[in-house]
């Protein structure tokens, strides 16, 4: 899908305003699954911060058990939007470089959230597999500015 849409967007050529895009439709996620709203969660509060050039995350490292359903707390409290986006560190690094294309696309997908600053948002998760995650701001310039953290599911 995020290839239609790219494809998309450079077809429109550069007489036409390029629109904030939404990529979904995604029907397998490498991290879990949405959360159950119904069922109980465990809440962990991330913080969005900025430090100079430094943008970051609070906590940066999560642990979570197979099965368990998380319910993140997104704080931004930053000057400048963030995101919030659960996938691979190799996922994040290939969608990253796909924001730097088009860095007015936005996400409408469960796994992902983005906060204006001095707003809040949740994600409410299901991690169904074991490994090592990644969640990151993928907003050109911030992943590159250390906003990224990891989740370690046992």
């Amino acid at each position: 899908m995020v290839l239609l849409t790219a494809i998309a967007l450079l077809a429109a050529g550069p007489h036409q305003p390029i629109q904030a895009v939404a990529h979904e439709g995604h029907g397998a996620f490498s991290a879990g699954e949405p959360g159950n709203p119904k069922k109980p969660a465990r809440t962990i509060n991330i913080l969005m911060l900025e430090d100079g050039s430094r943008m970051m995350f609070e906590p940066k490292r999560i642990e979570v058990r197979r099965g368990e359903q998380i319910r993140f707390v997104l704080d931004n409290d930053g000057l400048k939007n963030h995101e919030f986006v659960l996938a691979t560190a190799g996922e994040n690094r290939k969608h990253a470089e796909l924001m730097r294309k088009f860095p007015d696309m936005e996400h409408d997908d469960p796994n992902a959230r983005r906060v204006a600053p001095y707003n809040r948002d949740e994600i409410l998760w299901r991690f169904t597999k074991s490994g090592e995650f990644e969640f990151a701001c993928l907003i050109p310039g911030h992943y590159e500015a250390g906003m990224s953290g990891t989740i370690i599911v046992k």
